[in-house]
């Protein structure tokens, strides 16, 4: 299951997006709110807390330890990444332009993003149902984008597909390479930088001018409450 969720979920996407083409932008922000409050949350509750743990016991009696700096470069990392994304990972494609091929670009720092963020799914299997829930919108948005900008068919399932593979490959990587295995709480780190940065900035972006709106601050609280019941 770990795996297959990641992966339908950008399939899904794909399919919603290509056969039943949904205007309202309305519905897709109010699924990124709860995504970004869903994934956020599981964050916070479950993967930072083991992975201080995990780390206190090597690093026990000293105030060294690196686990914040790794969380930092992650956020950093993700920074870069959007440099080249243009912040398709939070749900922003801007363009209105055809385009005749792949963009190069974008398609590497989602692939580099997706597979680091299947790393920790391999400790936490519920990991794996907040990843697909925030691929789910992102799916949609960057199929319509591409539909919209008249790329090739076959260059949007190949660019889709490939998505929805990475986070599956990220867990099964983590899982069987002992190398990396000796570096889980390092790893995990890293993510977890990549994701705080991207679930909050979904949730500061769900507030349109900052004014206050009640269908989607209930989204957040939504995705809150499922976080911590799981």
């Amino acid at each position: 299951m770990k795996y297959l969720l990641p992966l339908f979920s950008v399939l899904m996407g794909y399919a919603i997006a290509l056969f039943l083409k949904p205007q309202d932008k309305k519905n897709l922000k109010l699924l990124l709110a709860f995504s970004g409050s869903f994934l956020l949350s599981l964050t916070v509750m479950h993967l930072l807390p083991e992975v201080y743990h995990e780390e206190s016991h090597v690093h026990e009696g000293s105030h060294n330890n690196p686990i914040g700096l790794f969380i930092m470069i992650g956020i950093l990392f993700q920074i870069i990444l959007e440099f080249f994304s243009k912040g398709a990972e939070h749900g922003h494609v801007h363009g209105h332009e055809e385009i005749h091929h792949i963009p190069w670009s974008l398609f590497i720092s989602l692939c580099i993003h997706a597979l680091l963020e299947g790393f920790p799914v391999s400790h936490h299997n519920d990991l794996a149902i907040g990843i697909a829930i925030h691929h789910l919108p992102i799916a949609i948005i960057l199929t319509t984008f591409f539909v919209n900008a008249k790329l090739r068919k076959p260059a949007i399932l190949l660019f889709m597909v490939t998505f929805a593979v990475m986070t599956p490959l990220g867990t099964v990587i983590s899982q069987y390479l002992p190398l990396l295995n000796q570096y889980y709480a390092e790893i995990s780190a890293v993510v977890i930088g990549i994701l705080f940065h991207i679930s909050s900035t979904i949730i500061f972006e769900a507030s349109e001018n900052h004014k206050f709106n009640t269908a989607k601050v209930s989204m957040i609280v939504l995705g809150i409450l499922l976080a911590y019941l799981l």
